[in-house]
């Protein structure tokens, strides 16, 4: 599929032909959804912490006498049902990292970039950089790129002026193109891919550039 290239001002300088492998995959979202939940159940440091009756820093001798006060039996105030006593069935630190297989990964990457290519959201350009670290020249490239600030620029390599000058702009965000991910892709209206990157993508998610088995 042969797509327009633009440049930093909009204008159209030629065409690209993108990968049917990639760009024109079948489009799962049972599998997209997946890989979302895994980035946020990876994101989660599992530190939460509440303590258990035997962890307060209460009296452990027993309340009152067993008998003869006409009131219930209880034995330490560090009980559950007290204030300032333990938490029944509190939380405790514990991983919830999930594992998913490099395929189904690749593959729900590929959903990503073709349902985006499908409603008309990905921007191809010749190079997206800037000689200054102004977040002026950025947004107006955006905007003629885009028509407004909001988007998601992958970027193929580290360019921290280009970087630096994007960080600025509440609504827009840089990434590197080894870097995406699926949750990234899905949350801007707008994903601009330069050449350089498209290469990158390519590469990553190609059959062809995958290593051969031993």
């Amino acid at each position: 599929m042969e797509v327009p290239v633009l440049n930093m001002s909009g204008k159209q300088v030629g065409k690209v032909d993108l990968s049917s492998e990639v760009f024109e995959a079948k489009i799962n979202v049972g599998l997209m959804h997946q890989y979302v939940v895994m980035q946020g159940a990876n994101a989660r440091l599992g530190t939460h912490k509440t303590k258990r009756r035997g962890e307060v820093n209460r009296s452990k001798a027993k309340w009152y006498r067993q008998k003869g006060t006409g009131r219930a039996r209880h034995g330490n105030r560090a009980a559950p049902i007290f204030v300032g006593g333990g938490r029944a069935h509190g939380p405790i630190p514990h991983k919830y990292t999930q594992d998913m297989p490099r395929k189904m990964r690749r593959a729900a990457l590929k959903s990503a970039l073709s349902a985006l290519l499908r409603d008309g959201q990905l921007v191809f350009v010749d190079k997206f950089a800037v000689e200054d670290a102004k977040t002026k020249l950025v947004a107006g490239a955006l905007v003629n790129l885009v028509g407004d600030s909001t988007a998601l620029v992958l970027l193929p390599e580290r360019d921290e002026t280009t970087e630096r000058a994007l960080a600025n702009l509440p609504r827009a965000m840089y990434l590197r193109a080894s870097y995406m991910n699926v949750r990234d892709l899905l949350q801007f209206d707008r994903v601009i891919i330069p050449l350089a990157s498209l290469d990158v993508i390519t590469g990553i998610l190609s059959r062809a550039a995958a290593p051969a088995k031993e």
